[in-house]
């Protein structure tokens, strides 16, 4: 039975020992790497590309191709019958022609029919000359047109493009820093309850300790069986704490683990564990420039770039009321040849023109849609400045927040320092038999909240030191 538990020991060992090392950047790189959210930003990022890319398109000529096919039952005849036209002959005597007619040879006037004199010569023209086969008429044309002046409208889609792609990217880092801060708060919570799982285990030992020093002395006749009683109700405390940490810091293993995009089942081993304190890292400075700070922020920047998208929709909407200039050119083929007397076969040619549009009078729907634009911009730099002015508050607040956290840390220390030396008064007393057991005990509830306050203002130090880096845009 020892060789097997010394078996299961040794595995457990092997196991701990294969278990990977991880820092808190490698926490921060795996949740980076493996967060859906930034996934989705990313490809959103990709999307605004694409839009600008199409925007940019606008400047180049469009080439079209199109073709149509039309089925006809009918022919097409241009007359309903035989036409018969009259023929005009050259007069020597008035020097230009004159239409030959026929005359009454009594009288040698001209004779009328319907009014009309009748003509002496005609040419006839048959229906069927005039008649052209339209059951398969085929048109096709390769066009091509060139804006050359849209009012500004394509410059402005460009610039209204390219801060999309600019806002799209800004809001990807913001959620990264999201997720760094989301990473960092798991991680040091990990850490924090790691202590304090030793702390809880000191803790068990030294009642566990006294419980055996209780119990001789009931053994010996100088205790009492309500102090062993009492000492062993505060020893079913410390384990079932115990139990709670223990609890608690599998549960936050398993959200650093689903942050960090990995199975829940999975168990990191952090980097800052296992030491015997956490520390409160490098101290930061308590002046910084704003308008640093506002270049940093992501979300500031990305509605910083909102306000010029709002600028340049006011020139997409003034460009409506300013000229449009385009040209274009065709090549062009149809069937019957129109261009050949309606001969059955393709007829080709080439056109090239421009088109010019100039808007006079709309009722005063385009300079009302440029000052609605135009309202709307003003409204978003508002926006803006509420956003500065919550940000420069938020980074105040942070900052007191971290201060104060510095200052309980500091505390912590000195009350530690004070509790240490009542235990081991405490102890050395109760050893000695001028102190007691409910001294002890008190003893050790302050110095378990002493080492406890202490481990949370070791984390609360980091946890702020995290949200001030965040609220600063630093990091990502």
């Amino acid at each position: 039975m020892r060789k097997f538990t010394l078996l299961i020991c040794l595995l457990g060992a092997l196991v701990a020992l294969a278990q990977p090392v991880v820092s808190l950047d490698s926490c921060r790189a795996m949740a980076l790497r493996n967060n859906k959210e930034i996934r989705q930003a990313t490809l959103e990022i990709e999307k605004a590309h694409y839009q600008h890319k199409e925007a940019h398109a606008a400047y180049l000529p469009n080439i079209d191709f199109q073709a149509s096919y039309i089925y006809n039952q009918k022919k097409l005849s241009l007359l309903e019958n035989d036409a018969y036209l009259p023929i005009k002959t050259f007069d020597l005597l008035s020097q230009d022609y004159e239409y030959l007619v026929v005359v009454n040879p009594v009288t040698g006037e001209p004779v009328l029919h319907d009014g009309q004199p009748i003509p002496l010569q005609v040419a006839m023209l048959p229906k069927d000359a005039m008649t052209f086969n339209i059951h398969n008429i085929m048109a096709g044309a390769v066009t091509l047109t060139q804006p050359i002046y849209m009012g500004g409208k394509i410059k402005a889609m460009n610039e209204i493009t390219r801060y999309a792609e600019e806002i799209a990217r800004s809001m990807r880092d913001n959620k990264a820093q999201d997720v760094v801060y989301n990473v960092d708060a798991a991680y040091w919570q990990v850490v924090s309850l790691k202590a304090k799982q030793r702390l809880a285990e000191s803790y068990v030992n030294l009642v566990e300790s006294l419980q055996k020093d209780v119990t001789k002395m009931l053994n010996e006749g100088v205790a009492t069986r309500s102090t062993l009683l009492a000492v062993d109700v505060r020893l079913n405390e410390a384990q079932v704490d115990l139990t709670k940490v223990n609890n608690g810091l599998v549960l936050s293993r398993m959200l650093l683990a689903q942050l960090c995009g990995l199975p829940v089942e999975t168990v990191l081993h952090l980097a800052d564990e296992d030491n015997e304190t956490v520390g409160t890292g490098v101290l930061r400075p308590t002046d910084y420039d704003m308008e640093l700070v506002y270049a940093r922020r992501k979300d500031v920047r990305a509605l910083t770039l909102a306000t010029e998208v709002y600028d340049q929709k006011v020139k997409v909407a003034r460009s409506e009321m300013l000229p449009q200039v385009a040209a274009f050119g065709a090549y062009h083929a149809t069937n019957p040849n129109t261009y050949n007397g309606f001969k059955n076969r393709f007829g080709l040619a080439f056109s090239v023109g421009a088109m010019v549009k100039v808007p006079i009078w709309h009722g005063g729907g385009l300079s009302n849609k440029v000052r609605q634009a135009e309202v709307e911009a003003k409204a978003k730099r508002l926006e803006l400045a509420d956003v500065q002015e919550k940000v420069a508050l938020q980074v105040n607040q942070a900052k007191f927040r971290y201060q104060e956290a510095l200052k309980t840390y500091s505390m912590t220390q000195t009350n530690l320092a004070k509790a240490d030396e009542n235990l081991r008064m405490a102890q050395v007393a109760f050893k000695e038999g001028v102190g007691t057991s409910d001294e002890v005990m008190a003893a050790q509830t302050a110095w378990l909240k002493a080492n406890s306050e202490k481990i949370d203002a070791e984390i609360d130090v980091r946890l702020c030191d995290t949200y001030l880096s965040k609220v600063l845009g630093e990091g990502v």
